[in-house]
């Protein structure tokens, strides 16, 4: 059994985001949400819904085109091994067109098999800690017994509509080899904690949500 986490702890959608029908109440109040009145999807297959949408603001007036995607959900581990190392992948992102170093991360599987959709909970995907479990093992051969759940949260708001779900994962060993999917070509590298700061300071740390995580976990 994991330290810190049982099975009465499982961290899923439900569990992790905000109440919607709270948080819509509060909006209502407050007369900020926006009405949406028309969607166009502009591509729409297995991996991606993008969306051209026009909206209603709340004094009437209706404006458009906004821009969104829907994708699925996915997890971001800040490991650390038995010498206290954090374990950092590298790796090409197209959207910056750089190799960059970041934490182990990975998708939520949805039991549908496409990339997005609506809906959450144990019959539409995966358990985010069981995802985070498979991507660390997938990514860098290393398991852990000491998982801790950090928080959920967005993306980004702005034109997505998934959630990041974060956790540290603390004396990692390595079981095994990498499994990487088809697509993936990565480099397992360990670091210092000086050495990460180093990075983030000189702007060679360059994924926002995980700069993010690493911040959450060394609040403990």
């Amino acid at each position: 059994m994991d330290r810190n986490m049982d099975s009465r702890h499982k961290v899923t959608a439900a569990s992790a985001k905000p109440d919607d029908s709270v948080m819509e109440a509060k909006d209502t109040a407050e007369r900020l949400a926006w009405e949406e009145i028309s969607t166009e999807h502009i591509v729409q297959d297995q991996w991606i819904d993008f969306k051209r949408s026009d909206y209603r603001f709340p004094d009437g007036k209706v404006f458009g085109p906004f821009y969104s995607y829907s994708r699925r959900d996915y997890c971001t581990i800040v490991a650390s091994d038995e010498e206290g190392d954090y374990l950092c992948v590298r790796q090409f992102r197209q959207g910056i067109r750089q190799v960059t170093t970041e934490f182990p991360a990975g998708g939520i599987e949805r039991k549908d098999g496409i990339q997005y959709g609506t809906g959450h909970g144990p019959d539409v995907a995966e358990d985010a800690l069981e995802a985070a479990k498979r991507e660390l093992l997938e990514e860098t051969g290393y398991v852990s017994d000491e998982w801790k759940f950090l928080c959920a949260i967005p993306s980004n708001a702005t034109i997505a509509d998934n959630y990041a779900y974060i956790f540290t994962a603390r004396n990692c060993r390595k079981a095994g080899t990498q499994h990487l999917d088809e697509t993936e070509f990565l480099y397992v590298r360990k670091y210092s904690a000086e050495e990460i700061e180093e990075m983030i300071e000189k702007g060679r740390f360059q994924q926002a949500i995980h700069i993010l995580a690493w911040l959450l976990a060394q609040r403990g």
